[in-house]
């Protein structure tokens, strides 16, 4: 596996989805912020705090399209 942060949080996101069922994305973004620093975030051209590109990318490869993001109400979810 590789140990990038970006890799890290990504796992720590899937983990988190498993135990819980879902993750909010304010939630995410606080961890992420807290634990692995600002630079894993920005704000998206809309105004909203998001996950920075290649955490994404990573969150996709490992999850493989077992979780869903549900944009109404800004939170991913297992499926």
């Amino acid at each position: 596996m590789d140990t990038t942060t970006e890799n890290q949080i990504a796992e720590w996101m899937i983990n988190e989805i498993k135990f819980r069922g879902m993750l909010r994305q304010e939630e995410a973004i606080e961890h992420v912020k807290q634990h692995f620093g600002e630079q894993y975030v920005f704000v998206n051209e809309k105004g909203n705090v998001s996950l920075e590109k290649e955490v994404k990318k990573a969150f996709r490869k490992q999850h493989g399209g077992r979780i869903a993001w549900d944009r109404d109400g800004f939170f991913w979810a297992w499926t």
